[in-house]
Formats: structure tokens, C-alpha cells, sequence
């Protein structure tokens, strides 16, 4: 573990620069920093959702656990040469999805963003999550970057979706559909 924070702030960043895990300091809208940022936001979305009161225990052990490897994937992204989210990460992610999805019916329409609070608050995380990995992929066109944070982003927002239809159901909202009917045909 590295240096533990005893002052919050250092004002090194008050010229718009930060520093990176390795020591280098880069400018705060670069590319490096947008992606590990955004990993960060999406790290707290989740922690919105853990917050609801009706998150199945199964749900939020699963959340969880991914809450700890977005701070793995975070100091991937702000190390410059790390790796830490391994393929072994994405497979846990593929067997957590489908055993949430095996009993969940078939969908055959979109369905809206809502579902009660926990459901509308993993809606959210699911849309960060493809914004970072957006951002991962801007990152990767720049500098080097393994494939595995961008695989593991793009699953993570699969695997947050079915929990968004896993929750409206346990919340007892149940699934907002689409109605694309509503509208005549041009």
C-alpha cells in the first residue's frame, strides 16, 4: 500500500495538473485521468445502489466484489504498465451474470431506465459504466492499454443491466417496457 493520506490537500494540482500512480504528472483532462475518473464514478454509482434497503443479499455481495475491482481497474488506469484485472475477473463477471439472468424471463422489448430506487440507481451505473469504458477506449487509442479493462467494462455493464431487471423484480416495481407503439410510423 502506498503513502496514506494525512493532508487532503497538497495544492500540487492548482495548475491543473495531477500525478499519476508512477509519479509522473499529467495534465487533469487527459485521457488517463478522464478513464480512472470515470472508473471512480462509476465505483460510487454502485455504492448509490448498495445504499438502497432492498438489495437482495446475493445482488450486493456481487456488487461488492465488483466495487473492489473497480479500484483495481482505478490503479490499473492511473499506473501506467499495471495490470490487475486479470481474464479470471471478466469469467467471475460472465458466471455472476448468468446466474442472474437463467431465471429471468426472455426480453422481447427495451425496457426504460426506473424499477423502483435500487433499479433506477443501477440504471444509472449501468450508463456510467459504458461511459468509462468509452473512455478506456479513447485511453487505449493514446497510450497502451491491456484489453482487459475494456473487456472487463463491457461486461460489468451487461451484468449490471440484468441486475437493474433483478432488482425491479425484487423491489416489486417491476420492469418499465417500452411502449415503441405509441408512435404512427413515418
Amino acid at each position: 500500500m502506498g503513502n496514506r493520506l494525512s493532508k487532503i490537500y497538497t495544492r500540487t494540482g492548482d495548475d491543473g495538473s495531477t500525478g499519476l500512480g508512477d509519479g509522473s504528472r499529467v495534465p487533469k483532462d487527459s485521457a488517463r485521468v478522464a478513464a480512472y475518473g470515470t472508473v471512480d464514478e462509476l465505483n460510487s454509482t454502485i455504492g448509490m445502489v448498495l445504499a438502497c434497503d432492498d438489495v437482495p443479499a446475493e445482488v450486493r455481495e456481487a456488487l461488492t466484489q465488483v466495487q473492489h475491482e473497480l479500484f483495481d481497474l482505478g490503479g490499473e488506469l492511473c499506473i501506467p504498465g499495471m495490470a490487475m484485472i486479470q481474464d479470471a475477473d471478466i469469467a467471475r463477471l460472465e458466471t455472476v451474470l448468468d446466474g442472474f439472468n437463467e431465471p429471468l424471463p426472455p426480453l422481447k422489448d427495451f425496457i426504460l431506465p426506473g424499477g423502483g430506487m435500487a433499479a433506477a440507481s443501477c440504471h444509472l451505473a449501468r450508463t456510467v459504466c459504458r461511459r468509462a469504458e468509452r473512455g478506456v477506449i479513447a485511453l487505449a487509442r493514446a497510450e497502451t492499454v491491456r484489453p482487459q479493462p475494456q473487456r472487463y467494462l463491457n461486461r460489468l455493464s451487461d451484468l449490471l443491466f440484468v441486475i437493474c431487471r433483478v432488482l425491479a423484480r425484487a423491489g416489486g416495481h417491476g420492469e418499465v417496457i417500452w411502449q415503441h407503439e405509441r408512435r404512427p410510423r413515418s
